[in-house]
């Protein structure tokens, strides 16, 4: 396996810089442990979901640093990147990623909002008098 890969993941306004190298399994978020970053027990299982999937929750570590949106937003990059990642070391892992939809990437985004409206889409209250 080479040194260090690197992979980017994108989810909503997240973007995920992945760096994946040999190892026991230690992930580390903007330099603090991944328990810390993401104390949601769900958001944690979204991120190991491809590496459980691809078999590898032991044998390499990750090196994430992560930047825009919000969490949820952020644990979707992540996940994107790291499958990304997982793919560049393994190709053979390729087809089981992409059939459980770990390589494409979820591009809804936050609508813009419309002058005339108050938000996206609702309008104004209607007054009749």
């Amino acid at each position: 396996m080479p040194e260090m890969i690197y992979s980017t993941g994108r989810r909503k306004e997240s973007i995920a810089k992945v760096w994946i190298c040999s190892g026991t399994g230690l992930i580390t978020v903007n330099k603090k442990k991944f328990e810390d970053y993401f104390k949601d027990n769900a958001l944690r299982m979204i991120i190991n979901q491809p590496l459980e999937v691809a078999k590898k929750t032991d044998s390499i570590d990750i090196k994430i640093t992560v930047l825009g949106g919000g969490m949820s937003g952020q644990a979707g990059a992540v996940k994107h990147g790291v499958s990304r990642a997982i793919v560049k070391i393994d190709p053979n892992t390729k087809d089981v990623l992409k059939k459980g939809g770990f390589l494409t990437r979820d591009s809804r985004t936050v609508e813009r909002k419309k002058y005339g409206r108050a938000k996206a889409r609702r309008s104004f209250q209607f007054s009749k008098r």
